[in-house]
């Protein structure tokens, strides 16, 4: 019988460091990047296509996508919030250059928080996030969306089950390659993620894959990958040393730690595809740069 697996797409370069006070040069960007590859992750959110005035860390998007190592083995991914993102997304991929592979297109499950992130209320980013796609289908880009504040808004507090659901079901009309849940805040805990996920599983009907975001405020981030798991979701985003965080939500913490979500996996057997000695390497390689120990727990074990 073969292994059960996961993917593993490492937002590190992305959403780990969005957050940072202090702005991450880019060719230490880079070789971080390259430290993950080197670690196995083949999957990798790399820059985010956002106003340097509203996220200065991402400032440089262009010239980090520029320096990529050419593989063809790797699958890059560029956040968008709107179509002018998908465009400077296409633009990375003009005069044969790789560029991005696949656009990440974002919608939030709340009116003030969406407002706040996005400019956008929930109606308006189900129009928008519906031309994205069609526009990046339509330019040859791959694309798959995710819905964040998916189990709760710093803002308004709980979010309705059948708001997400309704949303995705939206999405998924546009059959994009693959449907996000997002715990923006890191608010919610294992039963609701199981119930969650396995209603958004039922809807799909295997039609379009899942993917699972969680960030881990109050300590249930770890917890709630394994009940998405549970649920049938196989693809797992996280960040080398649990960095992360959203300037738009406030007290949201770090993502899931790329090392403990790899701990956790293997040890219950299942395969992920990640060395976990060049993973907690690339910690304090990183840790290094920052100045300051990173939040993995796995890491900080070894």
């Amino acid at each position: 019988m073969a292994q059960e697996s996961i993917e593993l797409v490492e937002v590190g370069p992305r959403d780990g460091l969005q957050n940072e006070p202090d702005i991450i040069g880019t060719s230490d960007k880079l070789a971080l990047i390259e430290r993950m590859i080197d670690y196995g992750a083949r999957r990798l959110e790399i820059a985010s296509f956002v106003h340097p005035k509203r996220v200065p860390q991402m400032a440089d998007a262009e010239d980090v996508i520029a320096g990529l190592p050419d593989r063809k083995d790797v699958t890059y991914i560029g956040l968008t919030l709107n179509k002018r993102g998908v465009m400077r997304g296409l633009a990375t991929r003009e005069g044969g250059k790789r560029g991005i592979d696949q656009a990440g297109c974002v919608l939030v499950a709340s009116d003030t928080f969406g407002q706040k992130n996005q400019g956008q209320t929930i109606a308006e980013g189900i129009a928008e996030n519906r031309d994205m796609i069609r526009f990046a289908k339509a330019e040859g880009l791959r694309v798959q969306v995710t819905i964040s504040a998916a189990f709760g808004c710093p803002f308004e507090g709980e979010v309705k089950p059948e708001t997400i659901l309704a949303i995705a079901e939206e999405m998924a009309a546009e059959s994009p390659e693959e449907i996000a849940l997002a715990d923006t805040i890191g608010v919610g805990v294992p039963a609701q993620v199981e119930d969650l996920f396995g209603r958004l599983s039922e809807l799909l009907d295997g039609r379009i894959p899942m993917r699972c975001h969680f960030h881990d405020t109050r300590g249930t981030g770890i917890a709630n990958a394994w009940s998405a798991y549970k649920a049938g979701v196989r693809s797992f985003d996280a960040s080398l040393g649990g960095l992360g965080g959203c300037p738009f939500a406030p007290k949201a913490t770090g993502n899931i730690a790329t090392e403990d979500l790899i701990y956790m996996m293997e040890r219950s057997g299942v395969a992920t595809g990640i060395n976990l000695d060049a993973a907690i390497a690339a910690n304090r390689g990183f840790a290094h740069t920052l100045g300051r120990e990173l939040p993995s727990r796995v890491a900080r074990a070894a």
